[in-house]
């Protein structure tokens, strides 16, 4: 597809300019249209969904959709720690979608899960792309998933994440130095509408509840190793709760704080989804744990 456009609005964000002129595309596809490098403004290639375009300014999208499914290296590392009638317990490796978004424009753990187990395309709440996925974790994160493979399981874990009584704990290394040795952090969140990405708020303005705990594991010169729980499940939580205290997650390049220099050059992110409990369906609680991976291991060990 090759389009051209002349805008002919003042200072109106790129993505939102191209959803209205593109009706055969939702707004999510065109974002990520933009971020693979399809569109132009004036002949020079823009990514940024946020890109502010002006009045006169020529627009031009370029885009041919590949539909070839590159398989990460990371999928080797996927492991199942425990199977069951109802349910897989997964170590995700780091470098892999949990589920797609969208559509497929990138192969994901889900994708590993349905080329084994078919069935588990029908479980769950409608949502194609979220088939029997009851939590997930970000791209760059590694660590536990539970996955359902009947739909009984999954509404049952459903009622305990809404219920709170499903505990999940990760490793997480920080930026500082954090003087006490345990801390609550309780901002509410909520998206920006300006930047896209997942903001804490003060208690005065709206947002989700959303309550995380930290214990310090270690501390070294200019690094904080952290054992993190939480409370809620929002959409980044860790990420930017640490972030909105001042101390945001190694290897972070989203909710990074700019006087901040990242000298480890992780090519991810230092945070590890360690520790899972949940009850199945006699109401046993099952408890789940796994080891550092042994990318961070090193990095911790490299700490002084």
């Amino acid at each position: 597809m090759r389009k051209k456009f002349i805008c002919d609005e003042d200072k109106v964000r790129l993505d939102q300019f191209l959803t209205n002129h593109l009706s055969e595309f939702s707004r999510s596809k065109i974002q990520k249209i933009i971020e693979g490098g399809f569109v132009s403004v004036n002949n020079n290639i823009t990514k940024s969904k946020h890109f502010s375009i002006l009045k006169n300014d020529e627009i031009l999208l370029d885009y041919k959709e590949d539909t070839t499914i590159k398989i990460p290296e990371e999928i080797k590392d996927i492991k199942i720690i425990e199977e069951t009638l109802d349910y897989l317990v997964i170590e995700k490796p780091a470098g892999i979608l949990t589920h797609q978004v969208e559509a497929k424009y990138e192969y994901s753990l889900l994708d590993w899960i349905l080329e084994r187990y078919p069935k588990i395309k029908k479980v769950g709440d409608n949502d194609k792309l979220r088939s029997g996925i009851i939590h997930r974790l970000d791209k760059k994160v590694s660590g536990i998933l539970v996955v359902c493979k009947n739909q009984k399981i999954f509404d049952c874990l459903k009622k305990q994440f809404k219920e709170r009584t499903i505990t999940k704990k990760y490793f997480a290394l920080v930026h500082g130095v954090i003087k006490d040795d345990y801390g609550e952090i309780d901002f509410p969140i909520s998206r920006s509408k300006n930047s896209g990405k997942m903001v804490s708020k003060p208690h005065n303005l709206e947002g989700k509840e959303a309550l995380t705990l930290y214990n310090v594991i270690k501390r070294y010169g200019a690094y904080t190793f952290l054992d993190i729980e939480i409370k809620t499940g929002r959409n980044h939580q860790i990420r930017t709760h640490m972030q909105s205290i001042g101390y945001p997650v190694v290897g972070d390049e989203l909710y990074k704080i700019r006087n901040i220099k990242d000298k480890l050059n992780l090519n991810r992110i230092f945070l590890h989804s360690y520790h899972l409990e949940f009850d199945d369906l006699s109401g046993n609680r099952k408890i789940f744990e796994i080891p550092l991976p042994n990318e961070l291991k090193k990095v911790i060990n490299n700490l002084k």
